[in-house]
């Protein structure tokens, strides 16, 4: 296979996976390892898509942000192992945030039997809440169309009202220099906010986020915990910063 159709082949495959394996290139492509290291370099000074640990991923500009309904079809069976393990940590009288994001959402449905307060900006949370009758506070403010987050001056007025024993808040970006990021700087502000506010701390995230950098940064590695699930990631250099559980079933 010449070099051209081989690098395009691998874009096509970024593509459609996000992020892919170089042994799975390997497999597709019959070149081997460092044929396909080599290619993905040379993509990679093109700017064309970015390296991560053991392979590639698709290259998203730090501003761009995924609709509610993109994030919740992506990874959607690793987010379910990463919800469940989430839920698992809630105890009956705590008082919780969750982040308007799409594994949070798929925390709602272990959270039934429990006797918790919740507080969330996600406007998609709230009918799931209601319906498993959950006590709910939902912040008031501006609302992002695009992922249905409530933000801006009047939800960060509302949170400062609030102390939580427990927050599950999702993120676009984890780094080990950058830190946890989130393209749109008024959802930062929101996840910085509820940090602060917050006893522990839980940044629930798929492997795909891992090595990415968004626009705006909310926190450092070590204030918060992670909760991830296992694909082949590597994740020692950051258990150096802070806790890192990797959910496996």
């Amino acid at each position: 296979m010449l070099t051209p159709e081989r690098q395009q082949r691998i874009l096509q495959s970024v593509k459609k996976h996000h992020t892919v394996k170089i042994k799975d290139l390997v497999d597709e492509t019959g070149s081997s390892e460092s044929t396909i290291r080599r290619d993905l370099d040379q993509l990679e000074e093109k700017g064309l898509l970015q390296r991560v640990h053991g392979g590639a991923s698709m290259l998203q500009a730090a501003s761009e942000e995924p609709s509610m309904g993109e994030k919740s079809t992506k990874n959607a069976s690793e987010k379910e192992k990463i919800a469940s393990y989430a839920a698992s940590l809630v105890k009956d009288g705590d008082c919780l945030f969750l982040d308007a994001g799409s594994t949070t959402y798929a925390m709602i449905s272990h959270l039934q039997q429990k006797d918790i307060i919740v507080v969330t900006n996600g406007l998609n949370h709230l009918d799931l809440l209601s319906d498993h009758q959950i006590k709910t506070y939902v912040l008031g403010g501006l609302v992002k169309h695009r992922t249905r987050a409530v933000v801006g001056t009047g939800a960060l007025q509302t949170l400062n009202q609030y102390r939580f024993d427990k927050c599950f808040v999702g993120t676009n970006g984890i780094h080990m220099e950058d830190g946890y990021t989130t393209p749109d700087p008024e959802e930062a502000a929101i996840k910085r906010a509820v940090l602060q506010h917050s006893r522990q701390r839980y940044i629930l995230a798929d492997h795909t986020k891992f090595e990415q950098v968004a626009f705006s940064k909310f926190a450092e590695l070590e204030e918060a915990e992670i909760i991830t699930n296992q694909h082949d990631l590597n994740v020692d250099l950051y258990k150096e910063k802070t806790i890192v559980k990797v959910v496996t079933t």
